[in-house]
C-alpha cells in the first residue's frame, strides 16, 4: 500500500530528492520478505489442516483451493505470493512504474485473501443444503467501490492539510546537513 501511494505522490509534487531510489529499494525488498512470509503462512496453514487430521478443516482448505471459489484463491496466491518475487531482480526495482504496477497487484491480491476467508467461510457452511454461490448486490458494489472515494479523499485531505514529509526528513537532505559542508581539506 505504501508503494502505491508514495510513487504517484512522489511524481506528482516532485519529490525525488526526498523519496530517493534508495526507499523504493527498500520498500520493495519489504514487501518481497513480506510477500514471503505470507507464502510460507499459506503453506503452514494446509499442513496444519492436514497435520490436524480434522475432515471439515481439511476439507475447508481443499475447497479454497479447488472448489468453486479456486478462481480467488488463485489470483490471491498469484499477487501475494509470486508477483513479490519479481523483486528479486534489481532491474524491477529500479523500474518505478513496474514497481508500481507490482504494488497494485499485490493490494489486489491482499483485497482478494480477504474476500477467500470470508466467502469460502459464508458459502460452505456444515450443511450441505445451505451451500450456495455469492452474488454481490447492487449495494455491495457501490459499497466496494464508495470505499475508494472515502479512502481517496481521506488521503487526499491528509496530504493538504499535513505535512507530507517530517521537518527533520527535510533537514537531512538539506546540504546544510551535511557535516563536510563548508570544511576544506588541506
Amino acid at each position: 500500500m505504501v508503494l502505491t501511494l508514495i510513487l504517484p505522490l512522489r511524481a506528482v509534487f516532485k519529490l525525488e530528492d526526498l523519496i530517493t531510489q534508495h526507499h523504493i529499494d527498500n520498500m520493495c525488498k519489504i514487501t518481497l520478505a513480506t510477500g514471503s512470509m505470507v507464502g510460507y503462512a499459506y503453506m503452514m496453514e494446509f499442513f496444519i489442516a492436514w497435520y490436524g487430521a480434522n475432515p471439515n478443516e481439511s476439507f475447508t482448505f481443499i475447497n479454497r483451493a479447488f472448489g468453486p471459489y479456486a478462481w480467488a484463491y488463485w489470483t490471491m496466491i498469484t499477487c501475494n505470493v509470486i508477483v513479490p518475487q519479481f523483486f528479486w531482480f534489481k532491474g524491477v526495482r529500479r523500474n518505478t512504474a513496474i514497481v508500481w504496477l507490482l504494488s497494485l497487484l499485490v493490494n489486489v491480491g491482499m483485497w482478494f485473501e480477504r474476500f477467500v476467508i470470508i466467502c469460502t467461510s459464508l458459502t460452505r457452511d456444515f450443511l450441505p443444503s445451505s451451500w450456495g454461490y455469492l452474488s454481490p448486490t447492487v449495494v455491495d458494489i457501490f459499497t466496494f467501490f464508495g470505499t475508494f472515494g472515502v479512502f481517496g479523499t481521506l488521503f487526499l485531505l491528509f496530504i493538504r492539510f499535513l505535512p507530507m514529509m517530517p521537518m527533520a526528513e527535510i533537514k537531512a537532505v538539506t546540504p546544510q546537513a551535511d557535516i563536510h559542508a563548508g570544511h576544506s581539506r588541506h
